[in-house]
């Protein structure tokens, strides 16, 4: 057995200082199985692999330029939507939860990040039977926001309640084709949160202008999911180019937009949130 040193993994929000990430190449990525709008206005161009793997590549390169450790799991020709690793997971306090996915093209990518956990001896928890994927589950401090969907479901939300009796879980409802809830809401700072207010239920969307300030996201650059950025700490949000209006209003308020471009792989349904598991975040001061 491996010695887990001190604070290898270790998350409490969506915006401290990113410091360990885990990706997986779009080797494979392919719209094989429409399962989200997304996919469905793609479907007969598809992927062109060699441009998804060069896009990849430079927002990688990013991440190591930003000096944020970068593990990439083996890619498997299997999976072709394996290149969205926070949907099988999240990290939380000291462990990494492993999800259970709800689409059958997806079940068994979770197989792979438990692996590399196992083989590195990390805290995880294993989410067996527990219909909750990484991507409807959105971190601030106490607060865990999880999405409600055909694919993260009320019982699991109530179920992870139970596990996590130092955390309020908040359950967010929203209607089902905007596949997980990063894709229309994202905490970027205590205050601070991008959402995408037509696909949030009434009641939940009040409770969340209550306690943030929303910038509020177009539908055309909710398509191109504007939510779905990756903040990586000290006010600075990985976003895509195209996304000129989210990343105004991000500029407006004293964020460095740093502009990378992975349109080949969004049209799959998922960003730069989605592409990125974190499983070590430091907490800023100023934050």
């Amino acid at each position: 057995m491996k010695q887990i040193v001190k604070d290898t993994v270790f998350c409490r929000s969506e915006y401290d200082r990113l410091k360990k990430v885990i990706v997986c190449e779009p080797r494979f990525m392919k719209i094989r199985e429409v399962i989200n709008e997304t996919q469905k206005y793609y479907k007969e161009d598809n992927i062109k692999i060699p441009l998804a793997l060069q896009q990849h590549e430079a927002f990688i390169n990013l991440l190591k330029n930003h000096d944020i450790d970068v593990i990439q799991l083996p890619a498997e020709p299997t999976y072709n939507e394996q290149v969205f690793t926070r949907d099988i997971g999240f990290t939380l306090g000291h462990t990494i939860f492993i999800a259970e996915m709800a689409s059958p093209i997806r079940q068994g990518e979770e197989t792979i990040l438990k692996s590399w956990i196992e083989d590195h001896s990390l805290p995880n928890y294993n989410l067996n039977h527990e219909r909750i994927e990484g991507g409807d589950v959105i971190i601030d401090r106490d607060s865990i926001y999880v999405g409600l969907s055909n694919r993260t479901h009320k019982h699991s939300a109530r179920q992870l309640q139970k596990l996590l009796t130092d955390y309020e879980i908040k359950p967010i409802r929203f209607e089902e084709k905007y596949l997980h809830l990063d894709c229309i809401f994202n905490i970027i700072s205590p205050t601070e949160a991008l959402i995408f207010p037509d696909a949030i239920d009434e009641e939940d969307r009040k409770q969340l202008s209550e306690r943030y300030d929303l910038i509020i996201v177009s539908p055309e650059e909710q398509f191109t999911l504007g939510t779905n950025v990756l903040s990586i700490g000290h006010k600075k949000i990985i976003s895509l180019p195209m996304n000129t209006q989210v990343n105004m209003e991000l500029r407006k308020r004293g964020y460095e937009v740093i502009e990378c471009d992975i349109s080949e792989i969004i049209k799959s349904g998922g960003s730069f949130r989605c592409c990125t598991l974190p499983f070590l975040r430091t907490e800023s001061p100023q934050q």
